[in-house]
This record gives C-alpha cells, structure tokens and sequence, in this order.
C-alpha cells in the first residue's frame, strides 16, 4: 500500500546541510498497522511528511496505492492525497469550530455539500465516539477528545491510508491506550492501511502489525512483529522485552531466549534444569501480548562456559527457540536460532 525506495531528504545546503532521511525504504502492506520506531531527531516526521509530500525528497520515489506520488504535479497530488489522511500530535483544531465544524473542514475544502458534510461528520464521530460532542468545542474538550475529534476529520474524506505523527505522545498512558484501541478498531472495520511514527515501544506494542526502526535518518530493521521477535540480534526486539544490564558470574554462560505463541506455554527452564541437572539462574524476563499471542525473552545464567553448555543450548534450539549467548551487554558474534 505503501511503498519508498531510496528516499533521502536534506535541509539546508553546503556545508550547513543536514541529512534527514539516508536512503530510506521501506513497505507497508495493505491494511496492516506500521509502526515507526525512534528518538527525537532520527527522521521520523521528515519520513512521514515526504510519504504525502508536505516534504518532497531530494531523490527516490513515494508510491502510494499504486501510484507514484513523486511524479506526479501539484493539481494530481492535491487529488491523491485524498486517499491519505493525517492525525497529528498537537490535534491543530480550529479553536473557532465546533468539533462538528473541525471534522467537516476537509469535505468543505474539497466541495462537499453542506447536507453531505453535516451527514458523515456526524457518522463519522460517532464512530469515534464523539456523537454526543459534535457541538462542543475544542476548548471544552480533553486531550483524548481533541485527539479523537483529529482522527474523525482524518477520516472524514473516507482515506485509504492514516498516517499518525506521534497521535499519541501529549496524551496520558490511560488516554493513550484508549486512542490506540480507536486506532485498531478504525484498522479493522474500515479496511484502513496505517502508519504511525512514534518514540515509545509500548505503542508498538499494542497496535503493530510491523515495525521499522529509524536512527539517524536510517533504517536499521524492519519486518513484522513476529519476524523481529524471532531475528537474532534484533535490537527493536531487544527493546521490546527490555531485560537491564548483565551481571554474570565469572565462568558462567548468560543466554537469552525468546519466545513467542505456543513455545510461551512450555516448561523450557524446569525441563532443561531437569535433563541436564544443571542449576539454573533466572536473571530477567519480559513477557508481552503482542499482536493477540504472549511473547518474551527470558535470560538465564547456566554454570560452565559456552563450550560446556553446548548440548543443552543446541537442545533449546532444536525445540524452535531463538537462543542468544550473551556477554557484557552483547549478543555474541555467531549466535543463532
């Protein structure tokens, strides 16, 4: 649904150029949620602006439902961002409008008719369950209202794609996950493909389908939750199951495995304890539901090295489990499911 290959954005010229996207692509299927991962300053809303062209990149291409947005003149891109709607941090409502008002803006820009704009900005806060304050506005509303309010007038020219520049980073955790479940509600009953950029994991947690990880204008990964999840080395999976620092004892092995679906129910650690009677060491573990199935990484310390704990560290990984042999904070060259 979305498709940018070899992006690169630059601000400024000469000396004073600054590089914001680095030869980016990426791909989003049709219908998912996609989720885009990084701190402040790595490119995430140069990315999400040049994929509607508010930025237009230097070079590479911008494909949109099949058509080439980057190719395309101003009257052709005003008509097919039509397909695209944007949900924005900061809400940017009219204080002057009602949030019926807000929701109706875009139908009025485009021409609707003022019956056809009463009737669907009125369907459509409904479905974002605002039906009660479409006379309200934006000042009587809270966060989580004004947001919702964005999302209806994102919705209200009937997009195919939804774009979401940190929607949810003003909000509270209690607001945010309520946005979240609107977001995924949106994504099923609609057909609705969606793109959100976002600094904070536990978002992608809750609603991504796929993730990519941008840092300095770059992607390092990207893939579906569950491809990553099962990525030797992965550092978005790593941030998904955060475990803190390692304090192995000298001569000891510390691994780490990573589970995912039905492996999430077995007894692996009373198993392995039990087959090799080896006293092992909880030292962390994380588990998440992520896309409906529970999944984490636990880390363990095993006495003996490596050399001595192959057998029962090949053992878990002929049972399908992506076991890491890590140290001093690193997954050790080699390491493998």
């Amino acid at each position: 649904m979305i498709s940018v290959k070899h992006v690169f954005k630059t601000f400024g010229s000469g000396a004073a150029a600054t590089t914001a996207l680095d030869d980016v692509s990426l791909e989003v299927a049709r219908g998912e949620i996609f989720g885009v991962i990084g701190q402040s300053g790595a490119g995430k809303s140069t990315l999400i602006r040049a994929i509607n062209l508010l930025e237009r990149p230097n070079s590479g291409t911008v494909t949109v439902d099949g058509e080439e947005l980057t190719r395309l003149s101003p009257d052709q891109l005003r008509l097919a961002r039509r397909k695209i709607g944007m949900v924005f941090q900061h809400f940017n409502l009219l204080a002057g409008r009602t949030a019926q008002g807000n929701v109706e803006l875009g139908l009025e820009i485009a021409g609707v008719g003022g019956a056809e704009r009463r009737r669907r900005s009125l369907e459509i806060l409904d479905l974002v369950g605002l039906a009660d304050k479409a006379g309200a506005y934006p000042a009587e509303l809270s966060g989580g209202q004004k947001q919702r309010v964005g999302i209806a007038r994102a919705l209200a020219g009937n997009p195919r794609i939804l774009l979401s520049d940190e929607a949810t980073s003003a909000l509270d955790p209690e607001t945010t996950r309520s946005i979240l479940d609107l977001v995924k509600t949106i994504n099923v009953q609609l057909g609705l493909t969606v793109l959100l950029i976002t600094h904070e994991m536990d978002v992608v947690k809750r609603v991504c389908d796929s993730a990519a990880m941008l840092e300095n204008g770059r992607i390092l990964e990207q893939g579906s939750i569950v491809s990553l999840i099962s990525t030797p080395g992965s550092r978005l999976a790593h941030e998904l199951f955060p475990l803190g620092e390692i304090a192995p004892h000298p001569g000891n092995t510390v691994i780490e495995i990573t589970f995912s679906g039905g492996s999430a129910d077995r007894p692996v650690i009373a198993q392995l304890a039990r087959s090799y009677g080896l006293d092992v060491s909880i030292l962390g573990a994380a588990v998440e539901t992520i896309g409906g199935n529970q999944a984490g990484r636990t880390r363990l310390e095993l006495p003996g090295t490596p050399l001595f704990n192959a057998a029962p560290i090949n053992d878990l990984r002929g049972q399908g489990l992506l076991v890491e042999i890590v140290g001093d904070g690193a997954v050790v060259q080699g390491a493998h499911a």
